[in-house]
């Protein structure tokens, strides 16, 4: 069985507003809802679980109409995104569970087809990342000037979904709580216990819906793929 773990556990406040922008209307549907319909429509996720605040998930769920055939549970939220994917990887049933999707709740332009590829490739080598282009060039800097420019050719910025074998990503996590290691992403986890990563092309269009101005471009968006 294939799970993907939605991750909205958090309140956005750079995104502005009065609510958690997870909630926030895009197109008149909130955000999340939008996100959970990309891994419904997938055929390779069997099911969803979404590590977000409870009783206000449970308002935009049931205002959905019972669509979201595939969510089977809303978890609360760790006091960081590193603890939240814990929480939902503790609400799995480990014998059960093949493949592991972890998704940012932002991120409303994912593709099915980009899910699955990225699910088949963790298949095949154990973890996969979808990831995208780098347009900018990139400076690493050290005590206040340019100390490299490193290849843009050899650059990509790390996407979600991130997926993984179960197993692996649960030994990635245990680590992660003994040692008191926080990531920005869950594939920064996995690459220290030295397993290899595949890495699988993405649209730039997969955005994470940040800032306020993120969610003008998410209705132009949300527009375009209209048309």
């Amino acid at each position: 069985m294939n799970v993907a773990i939605i991750v909205a556990a958090g309140r956005g406040t750079r995104a502005g507003g009065g609510e958690p922008k997870q909630f926030r209307a895009l197109a008149g549907v909130p955000l999340i809802i939008h996100t959970l319909r990309r891994f419904e429509a997938c055929a390779a996720v069997d099911e969803i679980v979404l590590v977000a605040p409870v009783k206000e998930t449970a308002v935009h769920v049931a205002a959905d109409g019972g669509e979201l055939r595939k969510l089977v549970r809303v978890v609360e939220g760790g006091a960081t995104r590193t603890g939240s994917v814990w929480r939902g990887l503790e609400s799995l049933n480990a014998g059960e569970v093949e493949i592991v999707a972890v998704h940012d709740g932002a991120r409303p332009f994912v593709t099915p087809e980009e899910i699955e590829r990225t699910m088949r490739a963790a298949v095949e080598w154990g973890a996969a990342v979808l990831c995208a282009p780098v347009s900018d060039t990139i400076k690493m800097c050290e005590g206040g000037r340019i100390a490299s420019t490193p290849p843009r050719a050899s650059l990509r910025r790390a996407l979600t979904p991130q997926c993984f074998r179960y197993e692996l990503l649960r030994r990635a996590y245990e680590r992660a709580r003994a040692e008191g290691i926080e990531a920005t992403d869950d594939s920064a986890l996995v690459e220290m216990l030295g397993a290899h990563v595949a890495v699988v092309e993405g649209d730039t269009r997969n955005i994470k819906i940040t800032r306020p101005e993120d969610f003008a471009l998410a209705e132009i968006l949300l527009r375009e793929s209209k048309q």
